[in-house]
Order: structure tokens, then sequence, then C-alpha cells
């Protein structure tokens, strides 16, 4: 199945892009699921949801939708992954309140954090059982073999990356895809909009995992100007066409 949406919902300048004028904010993620079957949540990383918060989306989003979300920073910039077992099973009891809505756990490293195969096998060795999740390597001395073959073990997902600065490796290593897109802008993140012919060479990426039995998850992180809005619901045309 293939899943195509944006990082975050939340954004007052998508005003006239995906919200009319005057809607409050509360009400922005009913608005957005009205066009869109899934999201990513961001603001976990900042500030991780009470239960109740994932408890209530779980009532509020349509059946078929899904919310992927992201590991909170305490855990991936701060902590670095160091003695994850408070913070997963936390998340796993939270993400377990989202029910059928529930998306996988995207897991960003920092740009920062150079690689360290032992403390990620360690992460990954304790995730609870059917948790799928996503890992985001930004540091350069990630990609290596090695590491995508402990992702492909723990049937966890490399993060297929698009942006500025950062590597585009095409690689599945679990049953599902994750892809993050962050702009087109060679110099910044989170800048500029997909073209339509980068879009459709996308669609054909996508079609290719779809055709591989995966299921695949698209979320377009350039928010600035609404260009996350228009170019997902681009590429998910080019998908149905």
């Amino acid at each position: 199945m293939i899943h195509v949406g944006t990082s975050g919902w939340s954004y007052a300048h998508w005003t006239n892009v995906l919200y009319p004028e005057g809607l409050l904010p509360r009400q922005r993620l009913d608005v957005y699921a009205r066009h869109f079957a899934t999201v990513e949540l961001n603001a976990s990383y900042y500030r991780w949801p009470r239960a109740s918060a994932f408890a209530s989306w779980r009532r509020r989003l349509p059946a078929g939708f899904s919310m992927s979300v992201k590991a909170p920073g305490l855990l991936t910039h701060v902590r670095r992954l160091y003695g994850p077992e408070r913070w997963t099973a936390r998340i796993a009891r939270d993400l377990a309140r989202l029910g059928d809505r529930v998306g996988p756990l995207l897991v960003q490293l920092s740009p920062h954090q150079p690689i360290d195969e032992p403390r990620l096998a360690y992460f990954l060795a304790g995730l609870p059982a059917g948790l799928r999740v996503a890992v985001e390597l930004r540091h350069p001395s990630w990609h290596t073999g090695r590491v995508l073959d402990l992702l492909e073990r723990h049937d966890a997902a490399y993060c297929v990356m698009s942006g500025a600065h950062l590597p585009c490796v095409l690689r599945a290593t679990a049953r599902f895809v994750y892809v993050r897109l962050h702009g087109p802008d060679r110099e910044h993140l989170y800048a500029g909009s997909y073209s339509d012919d980068d879009l459709r060479w996308w669609a054909d990426r996508v079609r290719e995992w779809d055709a591989q039995g995966r299921d695949v998850f698209a979320y377009f992180n350039n928010d600035g100007f609404g260009h996350a809005v228009r170019n997902a619901a681009t590429l998910r045309h080019l998908l149905r066409a």
C-alpha cells in the first residue's frame, strides 16, 4: 500500500493553501485528513505528547488513516540512543493507543552523531515486536553495507532521504519503505518545490517498491509556502494515473 502525505500539519502559513481563513489550529488535522490519508507527526520530537493525545487522535482520524510518529529528541539527539529502555517502553505504549491508525516510528539520528553500530544494534534489538521503525541516518559515516545489513536483519527501514547535502540511497531494508523529501534546494533543507519531472521520477521509484510487495510511506517536509501540500498532492495524482 502507498501512503503519501506531509511532515506535520499544523502550519499557519498553509492558510489558503490547504486551510481556509479563520480555521482554528485545533481544527487543522480534521481538514488535513479530508485531503490526505497519512501524516508524519513531527511535534513529538520536541515534546512527546500525553497518552491522552494519542487516544484522541485514534478517535478523530478516519478509518484507513495512518499516523507516523517521530521519536523524541531526548532519546535520539540528547541521549543518542543510550539507555533507551524507558523511552522505548513509553513509545510502544503510546503508539498502541493509535490502534489501527498507527504508522511507523521514525528514529532520526543527529547529523553530529557518527557511526556507532553496537549502540544501534542494541536499540533495535530492544524494540517491541511488531513495532515498525524507520531510521534516518544523517551523519555520512553511517552509510555502510554493515549498517544496512543490520537494519535488514531487524526489519527496520533505512529512511530514504532527499534534500540538500543528504545522500539519496535507494535501499529497501524492511517490508516497508520510508521516504522523507526535505526539498529540492541544493543548499538549504526544507526549501523549494519539486518539479513535475522530479515527482515523476519519485513516482517511478514508489511504484518499483510497491511492485516488490512493500508498503511505502512518503512524506514531504518542504513546508514553506505550502510546497509540501502541493508536492504531495501531485505525487499522489501521478501514482493514481
